[in-house]
């Protein structure tokens, strides 16, 4: 009698078998002497269509809508019904004692692996894999510390309950809307108020209209020959705003002030810290890549899954926390060691030179660990050489990192660039803060205040790291040494013609921020955290969902802006406000974060999903 063993991918598959030293080839699977090792290819089960529970209901007519089964059934996907018949007859061997699910540790690979379970008829004992790591000590450890399935089973009903609403709110939307308006109208739970995001905006930009607006720069001379500059403040507004609407009063007091002798009239330093980043969590690294390497979502996705899974080079990127846990805070110095090579040494050699590795609660806090902890390097070298792991390290590879070779010289240009940044990432956030005074002052010329603001840095912290790019623009200016009551004389006012300027359009960087935050952009990283289980989507999912309303004709790439079409605003247009506002998928998200963690009833949430389904469906026929 054999264990089986269902990973989600081939290549996973291949990963647990030479752990297991599974060497033997059957055709769609592996083998030795106690395991019988084979793999999903992704989604080997998916829900009936309409057509499956009653044939007439492939012609889409008014008439039959809502589509509301009792129960939602299952069937092969045609491309793979072959892996999904040869796992239904080893699940159901004789030979087969138990399973071992070893499919992704997450909402979506739970669901894979259930449904292959349920769809196969199979009653057997089921213990499960749950990893972060695809290195061989990982996958080594995850073997001894495997749990019964059924502690994953409201897990399995949170992905159920995902799929299911989907299908049922996607599905009678799209024919109901299509059916309305004699256009094929595609629809989702997650992708309609996503598009209506994207559509609000674009609609605030078309609406805006600017307005000229006129600052005034003065350029000051010291008595000792150093210059700087300030800009006029207008006394008029309350805020002591650095713009006049009105051309003539700035030519003014240009005209007043040039020439003329003036005084320092105040000096304030203030300290200003600005604190190391956060690691990363799946939304956070697509953000960062999007907005620095100008890569999209659904590509970050893909270079991240080829680093875990190929290269055995970063922990599970699928992953909400930017956390980790407390059993990893002793193995976080082997880590920093093993990367701390070539551009990285001198920032890992500071590091590891501390009496102590600062590790704050914005680093580890266990508590904010769900499925996955932040995504970080495992340190590995290669997936048979050096074998680093989150989960337990071979202490045959900790002897001497540096001896092995650099794993950049074996990954496409892309997958170094998004390897760098979480490297560079993780570095970071043991970093001290980036210290620095911005000194502002008050310079009087007949009556009239010009600001300046100079910023001097104090400690350069973890901006360090990143000295290569470069620099963010900032609003201050190096300022020369400055006294109280000093002498200037004006060398020149000028007035600057601006324009008031409109909302940006989303990126996919700003998006994803706005889905993760149920429709508001926001960086306080405190409350980030706190509106995270309400977000649009999961970070697996949001990528897809930004290509999936692209390739509907909703939305198109203009470099990096994401721009409605005519389509696009023409569905929010007659969506009810419901479909299109982000806070109604945001509590669903929320609800299914709760099924998950057992406090809320999974009939509950189903059961107000096929209410909101017969509202769709009336909304649209009154339409």
């Amino acid at each position: 009698m054999k264990t089986l063993i269902i990973a989600e991918k081939p290549s996973v598959g291949r990963d647990i078998a030479r752990v297991l030293k599974c060497a033997k080839k059957g055709d769609g699977y592996l083998y030795g002497e106690k395991y019988v090792i084979s793999w999903a290819i992704g989604h080997l089960v998916t829900l009936f269509e309409p057509e499956d529970y009653e044939p007439s209901l492939k012609k889409w007519r008014s008439g039959d809508l809502p589509i509301l089964p009792q129960t939602m059934c299952l069937k092969p996907m045609p491309k793979t019904a072959a892996q999904l018949r040869l796992l239904k007859k080893m699940m159901n061997s004789k030979e087969i004692a138990d399973i071992i699910c070893a499919t992704d540790s997450g909402r979506e690979g739970e669901l894979i692996f259930r449904y292959i379970y349920k769809w196969a008829g199979c009653k057997k004992s089921v213990k499960r894999l749950w990893i972060s790591s695809l290195t061989d000590s990982a996958i080594s450890q995850g073997l001894e510390k495997m749990k019964q399935s059924s502690e994953y089973d409201n897990l399995y009903a949170s992905a159920r309950c995902r799929a299911e609403a989907d299908w049922l709110v996607g599905m009678n939307a799209t024919r109901a809307y299509t059916l309305s308006h004699d256009e094929l109208l595609p629809m989702g739970r997650v992708q309609t108020p996503t598009l209506a995001m994207l559509v609000n905006r674009h609609m605030e930009i078309t609406a805006f209209t600017a307005k000229d607006y006129y600052e005034v720069k003065a350029q000051f001379l010291l008595e000792n020959g150093e210059a700087y500059s300030g800009i006029w403040l207008n006394k008029e507004n309350e805020a002591n705003d650095e713009r006049t609407y009105n051309k003539e009063q700035a030519q003014a007091i240009a005209q007043k002030t040039n020439g003329r002798l003036g005084t320092i009239e105040s000096i304030e330093t203030e300290e200003k810290r600005q604190l190391p980043p956060q690691l990363f969590d799946l939304t956070e690294l697509q953000r960062e890549c999007n907005r620095r390497l100008g890569f999209s979502a659904k590509k970050t996705l893909e270079i991240a899954q080829s680093l875990y899974e190929k290269h055995k080079l970063i922990t599970y990127p699928r992953t909400d926390s930017r956390y980790l846990s407390d059993d990893i805070a002793p193995k976080l110095p082997k880590v920093i060691e093993a990367v701390g090579v070539n551009e990285y040494k001198e920032f890992a050699d500071y590091l590891l030179g501390l009496p102590k590795l600062p590790t704050s609660a914005r680093i580890i806090n266990t508590a904010k660990v769900s499925d996955h902890h932040a995504i970080i390097p495992t340190g590995g070298a290669s997936p048979r050489s050096s074998d680093f792991s989150m989960v337990g390290m071979s202490s045959r590879s900790l002897d001497s990192p540096q001896a092995y070779k650099s794993p950049r010289s074996s990954l496409s240009a892309d997958e170094a660039r998004v390897y760098d940044r979480i490297i560079r990432n993780f570095l970071a956030v043991f970093y001290p803060a980036n210290v620095y005074d911005v000194t502002t002052a008050i310079t009087r010329v007949e009556d009239e205040a010009f600001r300046s603001k100079g910023r001097v840095e104090k400690n350069a912290g973890f901006t360090v790291i990143y000295s290569h790019e470069k620099a963010t623009k900032t609003d201050e200016e190096r300022l020369p040494a400055l006294t109280k009551d000093e002498a200037v004389t004006v060398k020149n006012a000028e007035v600057l013609e601006k324009k008031t300027q409109p909302p940006k359009p989303y990126t996919e960087a700003t998006l994803l921020s706005a889905m993760e935050n149920a429709g508001r952009l926001i960086d306080d990283e405190a409350l980030k955290e706190a509106l995270k289980s309400s977000g649009l989507g999961t970070p697996a999912t949001r990528a897809a969902i930004i290509e999936k309303i692209i390739a509907s004709g909703y939305v198109q790439r203009e470099k990096k802006n994401l721009i409605p079409t005519e389509k696009g605003i023409r569905l929010i247009s007659i969506v009810p406000p419901e479909m299109r506002q982000p806070e109604t998928t945001g509590k669903w998200e929320r609800a299914l974060a709760k099924i998950a963690n057992g406090e809320m009833d999974e009939a509950r949430f189903m059961e107000s999903i096929r209410r909101y389904v017969c509202y769709l469906v009336e909304q649209a026929i009154v339409v």
